[in-house]
Parts: structure tokens; C-alpha cells; sequence
């Protein structure tokens, strides 16, 4: 009898193209899908999917994984869920190009812009690159447990060409351009899957100031994004709203588009001041893609929330001076907390508001839930601290404050600060059925105190599939969001799709026993460093290029993810 290296037996194939599913079974060869149905060759492995599904692996296409990527084999939690493939560089924030004399600046960006110690990057980065194609070979040399792809990122570029000029934001010269522009076309060269920038008002450096990129010139994005080459590479932008409106950042986007055919993404998502003004936007995109251009919204399928705690990096009273002064150790900070004259004074003082403006996002009481052990992640208004605090006759500062020192100090709030203008994620539904928008924002690598939203393709398949009450999508529709679509928007052409001669990237997934757990706090990075995590149930196997990396949500210390270039080196 003929024999393969793995074989997936009797699962429900949802092979990512929106079909719907069917039962057959799939062999592996290396790391290619070489039959798919009722294979008769025995394998050297196999897996037994009967009762389960069998997926694409899924892609996350915003990560913050640059440092990650370097210094862990692990890529969780985004690994944890299903995904197999992450794309790095977003908001045009990243470690290369950099010469030794702005390491400093660099980590100072992405400590502030992303909320990663500077402790964790001092100890965690080798620094044995200095352009981005030595940094794409840095990330090939190391092994993973999944696949990378990255973006050339703008404020390292501009730093690396203007120094002081650049990290200061002064306008670039021609010479400053063209040294620029030559930066792009090496990296597409080395095999960057395009350009990523961010123009948004909250990305800011460790010291509060506006991160390089932040206001460039338009005709420096047009010519950067010319230099990509036509028709090939993503231009990924964070354009500057709500401090600026969607009518005039969009029609920016077009310009600097012009009439090639580059695609550029964005982040989509739904405010709170204005909460229908994503309309405006589809509007304006629609009108775009009409007229030739290829701009896609990315949108995150749930509240983009952060969650504050006493052993985390923002809660309601972290600008309170007698806060501050608290011991660093979790237990003594609690104990102290839990003084009753302690607690008056925090409760009295005046904030400092030396916050970062995430941080300070953290006292939105009206969008505030308490995270526990089955996180709801689309809660009722109506259970918010500021509702059971009008409830109770307290204030909202006193529920938290009490709230928080459940569990020894361990206890999590939820806030929801953007896509919850209204209470409810039925507008998201909208933007997801749109044509033209992607699923997007896992944000893994990055937060590691604040976020924690890599779990949200198990959110898809859980709350989205089979737990909502009313306005749950079709399972062929979000596999084929969380991978086909996805990677069709990169260049990915090799993976995303259960077909022969494609990538053996799969998952084989109990839907009926998937449940997301609470997130938790770890000390794993660098240095000791903190980050919160979030596990899940159902995930049988994960399988990368063939290769199970994990089995019923266990490591099997098998590390084939990979580099992926993209243009001349894409698949």
C-alpha cells in the first residue's frame, strides 16, 4: 500500500472557498495537500477528524510579531488559534532598516506605539541586521512554529534615511525621497509583501511624542507607494480618525493611490462620538473600487478592547499620585489597596493625566464589563460598571476600584473602546459583509499588557457560527474570511485554500466543544517580561506545512513555520 507523510481521515472538509462543506478525507505529502477523498494510502501519521471540521489555516493580517518573531519559537496566542500564517510591520512600525545609533529610538516606538517593555526588546533583540533584507534573513535563519511575512515599515525607513530630521517629523528633501524610495524597492526586492504606515494621532513613542510617520507629506506616501512597483505589494495605512474624518483621509488614500493597481488596507471600525460614520467611509471605498482603485478595509470582528487590572498596564487609577506610589509586587499593591485609608485617598485625588491616550481610554465606565471565566465579548449596556453602579448608589471609580481586587488582585475589566458605539456588534456584522472589507487587527506580539485580540478567530467560530442569539454567520462564509480571502490579499496564493498541490496548512476543529477561556497573565518574554494570553478549547490539530504543531491545544515542539517572501519569491 502506498504511503504518505500524514493523513486527515472522515473530517468535514470547509475548504475555504465559501462551498459548502463535505466529507472526505486528505493526504499529505512534504508539505503539499497531494489527494483529497477517499484516500486509500496509509500515512506515517494520521488523524482521525471524524465528528470534526477540517480548515485552511487561518492568516491574521495585523501583527505586531517583529520582535516575537525573533526571539520566541512560539508565536502565541495567535498559534493558539488556528492561525498559521501572520503578517508583520503594520502601522509601519518595526526594527529594520536601523543602525546601531537608533536602536534606541526605534524600541522608544514600538514601546509606546504597541505597549512592549523596553526592557523585554533590550534583552529579546540580537540586532544582527541592519537593512530590512538583513532583518527578513534574520527571520528566516530562526525557526517557528508558523509562517511570517512582513511589510517594510515607514518610520524605520524614515529614520534610517533622515535621523533626527525624520524622527522629528521635518518634511523630507528630494535627496531624503529618493534614499527613501531606494529603501522600498530593496525590500520588495528581498521580499517584503509591501509598504505599511500609520498617520493615527494615539500612535505615539514611549516619551508621548507623534511617532515619525505620523504626518509625512502626501507626495512622500505617493512616491513610497510608487516605488513598491505597479500592481504588486499592499500599501497598509492607519489613517487619522476620528482626529480627522474618513471624507478627507480616504480621498488622500485615493491620491496617493492614483491609477495603479496597488492595493491598500486600512483600518475599519465604528466610534463612539459618531458611531455611523463608517458608512461614510464603505461609501467613499465603494466609490473608489468603481473607479479602478483596490483599497480594502480591514475590520476586527468584535469590540477592539482593552483590559485593565492591577498587575496590567492601564487601570482607572494608575494617574492617582498615592497609586503610583504603590509597591510593584502584585500581593503587597493589593494589600495596600486594600487599606480602607488607601482607598479613600485614590478615590479623592485628582488625576495626574500623564496617561498615554490608550491608557486614558481606560475609564470609558459606560463601555466597562467585568472579563471572567466565559468572556462575553458583546455584553449588554445595561451590565456595564456604570449601570451597576448607578444600580448600587456608588460611583463607578468605587465599583472598579472594589472589583479589581477580586482574586487576589488578578481580576480583569474589559473596554470596550472602539467597534461598541452602540452596544451591540450588529454594525459590525455590516461591515463584515461587505465586499470589499477583510478581517483584520489580531494585533498579536503587541500590547502585551493592554490587548489581547489574536483569539479572535475562535471568536469567529464560537460566537459568530454558533452562540449568538440572533445574526450568526454561515461557517463556509467566515472560514473562507479567515483564510481564502485573506490571503488572496497579500499574494499568498499558495495557502488559504484545501485543494491539491496547495500548502498543507489545516486545522481539524471540534466546533461543537470550542470555547474561548479568560485571558491570563504570563512572565515568558524577555527578561521576565509580562504579557497577557488566551487559550482555547476545540483546537485538535494545527498543522503547517504539513507539520502538527500542536494536538488538543499542546505544543508538539515541531517548528516548521517559515519566512514567506513575497513578489519574485512568492509561491
Amino acid at each position: 500500500m502506498a504511503e504518505v507523510d500524514l493523513v486527515i481521515r472522515g473530517g468535514l472538509v470547509c475548504d475555504g472557498t465559501g462551498s459548502e462543506p463535505y466529507q472526505a478525507d486528505i493526504a499529505i505529502s512534504g508539505d503539499r495537500i497531494v489527494e483529497i477523498g477517499q484516500v486509500t494510502a496509509r500515512g506515517k501519521d494520521e488523524i482521525d477528524a471524524t465528528g470534526r471540521i477540517v480548515t485552511p489555516g487561518f492568516i491574521d493580517l495585523h501583527t505586531h510579531y517583529d520582535g516575537q518573531a525573533i526571539w520566541s519559537e512560539r508565536l502565541a496566542p495567535s498559534s493558539q488559534h488556528g492561525v498559521t500564517t501572520v503578517i508583520l510591520g503594520n502601522c509601519g512600525v518595526g526594527f529594520a532598516p536601523c543602525r546601531e545609533a537608533d536602536r534606541e529610538r526605534l524600541i522608544g516606538v514600538m514601546e509606546g506605539v504597541e505597549d512592549i517593555p523596553e526592557v523585554v526588546m533590550a534583552q529579546g533583540l540580537p540586532w544582527d541586521w541592519e537593512t530590512f533584507p538583513d532583518y527578513l534573513d534574520a527571520l528566516d535563519r530562526r525557526k517557528r512554529d508558523i509562517d511570517v511575512a512582513a511589510y517594510v515599515p515607514h518610520s524605520a525607513v524614515r529614520v534610517y534615511v533622515m535621523g533626527e530630521r525624520g524622527a522629528a517629523r521635518e518634511t523630507a528633501t528630494p535627496a531624503d525621497l529618493e534614499k527613501m524610495k531606494a529603501l522600498i524597492v530593496n525590500g520588495m526586492e528581498a521580499g517584503a509583501i509591501g509598504f505599511a504606515t500609520s498617520r493615527q494621532f494615539i500612535h505615539r513613542t514611549c516619551d508621548g511624542e507623534m511617532i515619525p510617520s505620523f504626518d509625512a507629506a502626501e507626495e512622500e506616501l505617493r512616491q513610497l507607494v510608487a516605488a513598491m512597483g505597479e500592481d504588486r505589494g499592499v500599501f497598509q495605512i492607519v489613517l487619522d480618525v476620528p482626529h480627522g474624518s474618513w471624507t478627507d483621509e480616504l480621498q488622500m488614500l485615493r491620491r496617493v493611490l492614483g491609477s495603479s493597481g496597488r492595493t491598500a488596507m486600512f483600518t475599519l471600525g465604528q466610534g463612539t462620538s459618531n458611531p455611523d460614520d463608517w458608512r461614510d467611509a464603505l461609501a467613499i471605498v465603494h466609490e473608489a473600487n468603481a473607479t479602478g482603485n483596490s483599497i480594502r478595509p480591514q475590520v476586527f470582528p468584535r469590540p477592539v478592547g482593552i483590559i485593565i487590572g492591577y498587575n496590567l498596564s492601564a487601570n482607572p487609577f494608575m494617574d492617582r499620585p498615592s497609586y503610583q506610589q504603590l509597591p510593584e509586587d502584585l500581593a503587597a499593591r493589593v494589600a495596600a489597596l486594600r487599606d480602607p485609608a488607601v482607598r479613600a485617598r485614590i478615590l479623592d485625588e485628582t488625576p495626574t493625566g500623564a496617561l498615554t491616550p490608550l491608557q486614558s481610554m481606560s475609564s470609558d465606565f459606560e463601555r466597562m464589563f467585568l472579563l471572567d471565566d466565559n468572556p462575553n465579548y458583546e455584553p449588554r449596556l445595561d451590565d456595564s460598571i456604570a449601570a451597576q453602579a448607578r444600580r448600587l448608589g456608588v460611583t463607578p471609580h468605587e465599583l472598579a476600584y472594589d472589583l479589581l481586587l477580586e482574586d487576589d488582585g488578578h481580576a480583569m475589566l474589559y473596554v470596550a473602546v472602539g467597534n461598541y458605539g452602540q452596544g451591540t456588534l450588529d454594525p459590525i456584522r455590516e461591515m463584515m459583509l461587505d465586499d470589499t472589507t477583510l478581517l483584520g487587527l489580531g494585533d498579536g506580539g503587541a500590547h502585551y499588557g493592554m490587548i489581547c485580540d489574536a483569539s479572535f478567530p475562535t471568536f469567529m467560530l464560537t460566537h459568530w457560527v454558533r452562540d449568538r442569539a440572533t445574526g450568526r454567520l454561515p461557517l463556509p462564509w467566515i472560514i473562507k474570511a479567515l483564510t481564502r480571502d485573506a490571503a488572496l490579499a497579500v499574494g499568498l496564493n499558495d495557502r488559504g485554500t484545501i485543494a491539491t498541490g496547495l500548502k498543507a496548512d489545516l486545522n481539524v476543529i471540534d466546533l461543537d466543544g470550542m470555547r474561548l477561556h479568560k485571558p491570563t497573565v504570563t512572565h515568558d518574554l524577555p527578561a521576565g517580561g509580562r504579557r497577557l494570553g488566551q487559550g482555547a478549547d476545540g483546537f485538535c490539530a494545527t498543522i503547517v506545512s504539513g507539520v502538527p504543531i500542536q494536538r488538543d491545544g499542546i505544543p508538539t515542539g515541531q517548528l516548521p513555520g517559515r519566512l514567506v517572501r513575497g513578489g519574485a519569491h512568492s509561491a
